[in-house]
């Protein structure tokens, strides 16, 4: 096949793969359509700008300190307001913050009033000011503590009207709390409230920023995938002029604020309950906050003698991918394992990481499993990848003769098409089947790519000697001498050593190939290796080092190819 063509092949790939994931989360639908309302007795929303929930009616904040309840168990630590009855202290006790032997642990919820305020909270609003609900300030009697593993924690607090709210929290073994809301009505009348339950952020957290991985608000409502960024969810909030920026119904389901590696989600603990859902953001003198929420459909009317009571479930912690599976399928949490962002690819990409994750507990190291992942597919394509660099072969032994044909043949373009279909006919060569290695690699490095970018598996895994995060860049640089100069390069000039192993790898193997008759043709592809040199600098380490070690299988395969190919076209 003509290199211009190939060229062109490998660029409308790139371009396909990149450009599609582009549209699809562009053009996704954002939320189903709210339904329709049905009329109810008037109910403060849960959510309003106006008054929050827990803040409606508030008096000044008492100045005795509040107090606080422990959470523990093997995977986090933490502890619980028990005025306002807010989850705002959680630290995750298995993820550090970097590398360092006495680096500090991730930290994902802290109380308001902090810049990085982030905390879960649970309340009521009532239907009329008669009515006396908890709220932010209101101090809830404990009984318990702390909150852990088979060590449940009940608070409880008297209204003074014949009404005693109460909420039972239970904590399991990893990052799923359990919580139901009761108000027990002792008066002689009815009551009309709404429980409710939400996830606050007091600022908009710094994200990644990059188009292959969504960080914001993410959900599964009515088993569709609901994604809202920072930058949408603003501008839909600021023309809905306070207005929920999303409000949906959904039965099951799950919703919340996801980063690159952690969650925190709200969802019903009855699969099939059904729960109205709302995404706000809030202008507060110019700092943009951020509520996440879920309550029943329509207010409840607690008649007297009788309960009220709305079961829910928080995840807080750590997007583990067979934990997440494993809530998905115990506890029915419908596509709970899409908290992940996989991605278009999701088909590709989630078995890729359980092959990588096998490899890992048989060998003890994410590197080596990418290394014996790559051989493995290499073994896989082995027929195919065989036909394609006979083919190759078969075209290099032939460039003398074509560059004779186009020489010939330089005016008559249509001639010189004729009598290479003849060549290639005459010599049994399918110069299409030449791009097949190229394609086969661009979906396998392109899923390998969002495995090492979004699975927090991958996250500070070690490889060997300075690799110690596979899911970062290689940290060294030529341009330092690989740190033997004491000063650190422009990011620009960041030329790590397997960036380099890997151009020098890509430049031996493009010498196997044919290389094409169009001088202009063969200074770009001998330019390509510098190219992707500095393109793949600053990708993850662990994304180079395939690259690196798929170059050398290739080459390997590909000089047993052609030493066969020529063997066989040898004269007796």
């Amino acid at each position: 096949m003509d290199q211009k063509r190939l060229m062109a092949a490998i660029a409308i790939s790139i371009g396909i793969l990149l450009v599609f994931d582009v549209y699809n989360r562009a053009t996704r639908p954002d939320a189903p359509p709210p339904p329709a309302q049905v009329a109810q007795p008037a109910v403060p929303s849960p959510t309003a700008v106006t008054a929050t929930p827990g803040e409606a009616g508030s008096a000044t904040t008492p100045a005795a300190p509040a107090a606080r309840v422990a959470v523990e168990n093997r995977r986090i630590q933490g502890s619980l307001s028990a005025r306002g009855l807010m989850l705002d202290m959680l630290t995750l006790r298995d993820y550090a913050q970097t590398t360092q032997p006495n680096s500090e642990l991730v930290r994902l919820l802290n109380p308001r009033g902090r810049d990085d305020g982030y905390f879960a909270q649970w309340g009521w609003t009532a239907a009329d000011a008669r009515t006396r609900v908890p709220d932010s300030s209101t101090d809830w009697a404990v009984t318990g503590g702390p909150l852990g593993p088979d060590a449940p924690v009940l608070f409880e607090w008297d209204n003074g009207q014949g009404q005693v709210f109460e909420a039972e929290m239970r904590l399991d073994a990893n990052y799923m709390f359990s919580v139901v809301q009761r108000v027990r009505n002792n008066a002689a009348e009815a009551i009309v409230v709404l429980p409710w339950a939400r996830v606050r952020r007091e600022r908009t957290p710094r994200v990644e920023g990059f188009f292959i991985l969504h960080e914001g608000y993410v959900g599964v409502l009515d088993g569709r995938l609901t994604e809202w960024t920072y930058d949408s969810g603003k501008k839909e909030g600021l023309a809905r002029r306070g207005a929920a920026a999303f409000e949906g119904e959904s039965t099951g389901g799950w919703a919340g604020f996801t980063d690159k590696y952690w969650l925190t989600a709200m969802m019903p603990q009855d699969p099939n309950a059904r729960l109205r859902h709302s995404l706000r953001h809030i202008s507060d003198s110019g700092v943009d906050r951020w509520q996440a929420d879920i309550a029943p459909p329509a207010p409840q009317s607690v008649a007297p003698g009788t309960t009220g009571d709305l079961a829910t479930r928080l995840f807080a912690g750590a997007k583990e991918v067979h934990l997440l599976d494993d809530y998905r399928i115990r506890l029915g949490i419908t596509d709970f394992d899409k908290a992940i962002d996989f991605g278009w690819f999701y088909f590709i990409t989630k078995p890729f990481f359980y092959a990588l994750d096998w490899l890992f507990k048989l060998f003890g190291n994410f590197g080596v499993a990418i290394l014996v992942f790559t051989f493995a597919l290499k073994v896989a394509f082995f027929p195919l990848a065989n036909k394609a660099y006979r083919s190759m072969a078969g075209m290099k032994v032939l460039g003398p003769k074509m560059q004779e044909m186009r020489e010939r043949n330089k005016d008559d373009p249509a001639a010189m098409q004729r009598e290479m279909m003849a060549l290639y006919k005459a010599e049994k060569i399918n110069p299409a089947s030449g791009c097949l290695p190229i394609l086969l690699q661009i979906p396998v490095f392109f899923a390998l790519y969002k495995v090492l970018f979004v699975t927090i598996e991958m996250r500070h895994a070690p490889f060997f000697g300075w690799i110690q995060d596979l899911s970062a860049m290689d940290p060294t640089n030529l341009f330092n001498l690989f740190g033997l100069i004491p000063f650190t390069p422009p990011e620009f000039f960041h030329l790590p050593a397997w960036a380099l192993i890997m151009g020098v790898t890509m430049y031996f193997q493009q010498k196997l190939n044919p290389q094409p008759p169009d001088p202009i043709q063969a200074k770009i592809f001998q330019w390509m290796p510098v190219i992707f040199t500095f393109m793949l600098a600053s990708f993850p380490a662990g994304l180079v080092i395939y690259w690196s070690w798929n170059n050398l299988l290739s080459m390997a395969q590909q000089w047993w190819i052609m030493q066969r190919h020529a063997a066989q076209k040898k004269p007796a």
